[in-house]
């Protein structure tokens, strides 16, 4: 084997959540292109399905399955699903997430909890089910949020504490599960992308917070989409 050899996923299941747009497109096909079969998961089947045929095209394998992570049921089903389509689950990326700037003094309790569900309980949901289809160990992939840890002068309360939860969420999962199951539990905290939540931030707003960002600029996909690659592979 070459060391590339270790980052190769043929062979390897993967279900993607939140893979209707943004950073779940681009890790829904890199996962692909590195040799796993994706189970495409998210509310907008429309999307799913344009998503799917595009892996499908570049010669990938996957399958659409439509679903809310805030429902625990619907969590079970798509991991039903890709298992029983694909025969086992080897990882598992829980990309959904869901965002408000609503000022604190105004937030409802009904918009609080709607993040906290997708956000924290989904990935807890999703964790679950996939934990229990992972029989032969796995890899599970948080992708939480650099608003977890600090702030961005937005008022953000339900996002940033939705993914500063994940990342308690991960530490004890990973104790839980790692030595006992081989499942490694990992969390990524992606800065600045473009997507669908920050394409509603008020105009000028990312150019305004480009000089905290190390590298002067907002990530792209395929950069992040790339780490999540390494942390599913055996290169690990």
């Amino acid at each position: 084997m070459t060391i590339l050899d270790y980052f190769k996923l043929d062979g390897k299941v993967a279900i993607v959540t939140g893979a209707s747009s943004g950073l779940g497109v681009a890790v829904g096909h890199a996962l692909a292109d590195a040799g796993a079969a994706v189970a495409l998961g998210a509310r907008r089947s429309d999307r799913l399905a344009v998503v799917r045929s595009d892996i499908e095209r570049s010669g990938g394998r996957a399958i659409a399955i439509t679903a809310d992570v805030s429902d625990p049921d619907d969590c079970s089903r798509l991991v039903a699903e890709a298992v029983e389509t694909f025969g086992h689950l080897d990882i598992l990326v829980n990309n959904a997430g869901i965002g408000t700037a609503v000022p604190a003094i105004r937030e409802t309790p009904d918009q609080f909890r709607q993040v906290v569900d997708v956000n924290l309980c989904g990935c807890y949901w999703m964790a679950q089910a996939a934990a229990r289809a992972m029989t032969s160990g796995g890899s599970i992939i948080n992708v939480s949020s650099v608003l977890g840890l600090t702030t961005a002068g937005l008022p953000q309360a339900a996002y940033s504490s939705s993914k500063a939860g994940l990342f308690g969420l991960t530490r004890d999962l990973a104790q839980q599960w790692t030595g006992r199951k081989g499942i490694r539990v990992n969390a990524l905290a992606p800065g600045f992308f473009a997507t669908e939540m920050t394409a509603q931030y008020r105009e000028g707003y990312l150019a305004s917070i480009e000089p905290r960002m190390l590298v002067g600029r907002q990530g792209e996909p395929h950069e992040l989409a790339a780490a999540v690659v390494f942390l599913a592979s055996d290169a690990k």
